[in-house]
């Protein structure tokens, strides 16, 4: 069995809603895991704005320019009125249950069960279609197993034990749909899964059916070697190993967050991505293999960094100093994302500057901090182990002409990582693929 998935924009009218159809009506078994229609999720939290600003009414009225939209979707989407009922009075339910919860205290839980509208609406909308066509399908309620542990994070032994039921209740069907992004936390109430969304909901499904494989449809074409807008005459990347797309999805790619990832690597399921826009294309597949060894993949970069160095000579030959240090970055609650270290000092760098003062702060207490803003990390991403000779070279001759504030390597197989200026960005990323690609400047 296959899961797929397929995002807002995959179903954002009903033309495309007829487009996922055609793609997943292949008389194959798979479960398809769909967004909200593109649009609703940014409309509903606007719904919840009202809300939190003391407008239940301004609400109410803003839901029904969202229903009108649904109803002249529905209008197009359906020839058969039995079905199109179907869909509009299960659309005025919806909207009727949020104008109810309008009238409620906005709480935490009820602004997640608002949000949770979009995805209980398009499943339901593609749900009848394809029953409108003759496929065999059936409506999964994604409420009923798609839970969060005491910590929130995904309860992966209690996604498999209630989804297998499920799948069982309904084993002659050939295609289960599935809400993505929504979930019940381990009180029971609606919640939502933060870091990647359907994406996630697609990888945890799949980790828990041990599905062959998990398709992530979207409208661009895999993961390139490079940024396209920047550097001219790049090419899709087709294969991946799950630290290579980790990393790269980390250091800038769009399209699979890194979260998504680990649920597949742990059960081993291969993910690909796929363009719906171009369904016969190959996309990038990303599994445990390393198909060609000593292969550099492809280069990435993500802006909004901030470097902090700490220079103190009571580092030298102490240990607990950068306990000490790093405590002060835990007590804030902020990640850091590349670390170097001498003898007398230590630079860092951090991509959240909301607690930058405290740190600073704190960091004086020990020693000298000297801070650098608006600065890029630079990542190379491919099967970089210390015993394949020669890439540590080519990717130092390329930057011999960028000043270099910090450089990364050795933390993983799979990824060396320059600290530039963001001014110096495109000029590296080009540097960088013309010497390791051979891709002109």
């Amino acid at each position: 069995m296959k899961v797929l998935k397929f995002g807002g924009t995959s179903v954002g009218s009903s033309e495309r809603m007829k487009s996922v159809v055609n793609l997943i009506a292949n008389g194959e078994t798979k479960i398809v895991v769909l967004s909200a229609m593109s649009g609703t999720t940014n409309s509903l939290i606007e719904f919840t704005n009202y809300l939190r600003n003391g407008n239940p009414n301004g609400a109410c009225e803003h839901s029904t320019f969202l229903q009108a939209k649904y109803k002249q979707t529905i209008k197009e989407l359906y020839t058969k009125e039995e079905y199109a009922n179907a869909a509009t009075n299960k659309i005025n339910e919806v909207f009727e249950h949020l104008r109810d919860l309008a009238r409620k205290p906005l709480t935490v839980d009820v602004e997640k069960e608002i949000v949770a509208q979009g995805e209980i609406m398009s499943t339901n909308m593609v749900t009848y279609y394809m029953q409108e066509q003759g496929i065999d399908a059936v409506l999964l309620n994604s409420l009923e197993f798609m839970r969060l542990d005491e910590n929130g994070e995904p309860d992966l032994a209690y996604i498999r034990t209630h989804i297998t039921p499920l799948l069982d209740a309904e084993a002659t069907s050939r295609i289960y749909i599935a809400q993505g992004f929504i979930c019940l936390n381990h009180e029971g109430a609606i919640d939502n899964l933060q870091r990647g969304g359907s994406d996630y909901t697609a990888t945890l499904i799949g980790a828990a059916v041990y599905a062959d494989e998990v398709q992530i449809w979207t409208d661009i074409d895999g993961m390139h070697n490079n940024d396209p807008r920047i550097v001219e005459n790049t090419s899709p990347v087709r294969h991946l190993h799950f630290e290579e797309s980790a990393e790269l999805a980390y250091f800038g790619a769009k399209i699979l967050h890194p979260t998504c990832i680990l649920p597949a690597k742990l059960a081993g399921t291969p993910v690909r991505l796929l363009n719906t826009m171009d369904p016969s294309a190959e996309g990038t597949l990303i599994d445990d293999n390393l198909t060609n060894p000593g292969e550099i993949k492809a280069i990435a970069a993500k802006e909004g960094i901030t470097a902090i160095k700490i220079k103190s000579g009571r580092m030298l030959l102490a240990y607990g100093f950068l306990r000490k240090v790093f405590e002060i970055f835990e007590t804030y609650r902020t990640s850091i994302d590349m670390i170097c270290t001498s003898e007398v000092g230590v630079s860092v760098t951090i991509d959240d500057k909301r607690k930058l003062d405290d740190i600073v702060a704190e960091l004086q207490k020990y020693g000298t901090v000297t801070v650098d803003d608006d600065m890029c990390i630079i990542c190379i991403v491919g099967d970089l182990n210390w015993e394949n000779v020669g890439f540590e070279a080519r990717a130092m001759e390329a930057m011999k002409d960028i000043p270099v504030r910090m450089v990364s390597y050795g933390g993983s197989n799979y990824n060396i990582s320059f600290l530039v200026k963001e001014a110096d960005k495109v000029r590296a990323l080009r540097a960088l693929s013309a010497t390791i690609f051979d891709v002109k400047k």
